[in-house]
């Protein structure tokens, strides 16, 4: 994250959406359409997930108040304070709404344990040690929920707001769920479990974001961007030829996790039910598995002119314009538009890159670390995003409206599927997305909307929604963008 500098955010096309890496100081704006339309309800624009689209505070109502007996362990600070409050919250909720859509009955989790990584005479936890192991867990044989005051939720806290640890929570609290309702068994694959808890904390969230709660809020633009952001932060880790990581218990990529709990805060607890590795293959459609495989290692490209030149010629081929666009990598558009770090000139047919800027953008981060996969697919994807612009104009249609943002994602998501498999280019071999690509991409779409945005560089507030339009392309085509985004 840190390789992505201040200022470096598309401008909204609901109002301004405050999109940092804290939750703090949003003001509440109201959304104004403008010219464009999505044609499918779920991929509006001014709507997530059924709710308007809007900005303003994310966290705790009021204050929060002090921790209880229920915490062991606990150290009565500001964390812990915070995580008792989510629970209670968490459990408001499903105490309501469990019998609508879950066989058996809920029971709160019986024991609550707060823990701190970093001490070496911390006690045990689920009968295991828990020094040097920053995390947030359940453990069903013991019916305990258990998290890292130290390390972990302060950096969550830190990273993505105080409703990333609700969101972790309630993806915890999944877990509970399975039991109490008998959906998963020793046999059911990590993979699923994992799925589902995702999902069962995207039915929560949505509850909190529809104004319901009495403890938190949530906005649907930068706030359940940020929840998000912490989601895909725990994904799988992607093996590289520094660090091979071997995975034994596959928890999924970004796309699948931000799909999983997508389904929960769209569909309702009885989606989250029913998945199966079924439904996952499903959700992934015909994607090739390589986009999938943590375990075989990827590369992250310097990007330079070479690079940006096979990219051309490859999107050439899979858009097979009469008029391709040209590639800039110095100056502005002719109409004063400047790179940042790409734009596309309408006036000229043109991609102009700020090529340092889309190193910096491209600048690979540590996973060891809380941070958002970023790679040399953040800052590709941003160049395709642009020659989905030139698509768009030679079918000529508007390039400056909230469709036309969507649009663009959706195209982006078109070449980005024909990337995942070998191109063999007049010049030579073309760039091949591997496992870890699409994530990369997600970031961008997450956190800043440049894949997302129009010829203006607007883009809408809900990452939620740019990435529905994005996936819509990975499992269609160009035609499909046309037609779902008009």
């Amino acid at each position: 994250m840190s390789s992505q500098r201040p200022g470096r955010f598309a401008r909204t096309l609901f109002g301004v959406a405050c999109v940092m890496l804290a939750l703090t100081g949003c003001a509440d704006t109201t959304p104004t359409v403008v010219t464009g339309r999505a044609v499918s309800m779920l991929y509006n624009p001014g709507r997530v997930g059924g709710l308007p689209t809007a900005e303003g505070p994310s966290g705790p109502r009021g204050d929060v108040p002090p921790v209880t007996a229920r915490v062991g362990n606990s150290d009565g600070g500001e964390i812990d304070r915070l995580s008792l409050f989510a629970i209670d919250d968490i459990e408001e909720f499903w105490t309501q709404h469990y019998a609508d859509s879950l066989r058996g009955r809920f029971e709160p989790v019986s024991t609550l344990m707060s823990y701190a990584s970093t001490d070496p005479n911390s006690p045990q936890v689920c009968g295991g040690d828990v020094y040097h192991l920053p995390n947030a867990m359940y453990c069903r044989r013991a019916d305990t929920m258990a998290w890292d005051r130290a390390k972990f939720m302060p950096a969550a806290r830190k990273y993505f707001g105080d409703m990333a640890i609700n969101g972790t929570l309630a993806h915890e609290y999944g877990h509970a769920l399975q039991a109490m309702a008998h959906i998963v068994n020793p046999l059911t694959r990590t993979l699923v479990r994992e799925q589902q808890a995702d999902c069962f904390a995207g039915v929560y969230l949505q509850w909190v974001a529809a104004g319901k709660s009495s403890r938190a809020t949530l906005s649907t633009g930068d706030g359940l961007n940020h929840v998000l952001a912490g989601l895909i932060v725990i994904r799988d880790p992607v093996s590289t030829l520094d660090n091979p990581v071997s995975i034994s218990d596959e928890h999924g990529t970004a796309l699948d996790r931000v799909g999983a709990f997508q389904t929960g805060f769209d569909g309702g607890a009885e989606m989250c039910a029913a998945i199966d590795m079924d439904e996952i293959r499903k959700r992934r459609g015909n994607l090739p598995h390589a986009l999938f495989d943590s375990e075989n290692p990827q590369s992250d490209l310097t990007i330079d002119e070479h690079v940006l030149s096979t990219l051309m010629e490859q999107l050439g081929q899979i858009f097979a314009l009469s008029r391709p666009p040209a590639l800039a990598t110095t100056g502005k558009c002719p109409s004063g538009h400047e790179p940042d770090p790409v734009a596309y000139c309408p006036e000229s047919n043109t991609v102009v890159v700020d090529l340092a800027g889309l190193q910096e953008m491209s600048a690979p981060t540590d996973q060891s670390t809380l941070s958002l996969p970023q790679g040399d697919n953040t800052g590709l994807s941003a160049v395709t995003s642009r020659y989905a612009l030139a698509v768009q104009r030679e079918r000529e249609v508007g390039l400056e409206s909230a469709a036309a943002a969507l649009r663009t994602a959706c195209l982006t998501g078109v070449a980005q599927r024909r990337m995942a498999e070998p191109m063999r280019l007049p010049s030579g071999p073309g760039l091949t997305l591997a496992g870890g690509d699409l994530d990369e991409a997600i970031t961008g779409l997450l956190m800043n909307g440049v894949v997302a945005s129009d010829a203006d560089d607007n883009t809408v507030p809900a990452g939620f929604t740019r990435i529905l339009a994005f996936r819509s392309g990975l499992h269609g085509d160009v035609d499909g963008c046309f037609e779902r985004f008009r």
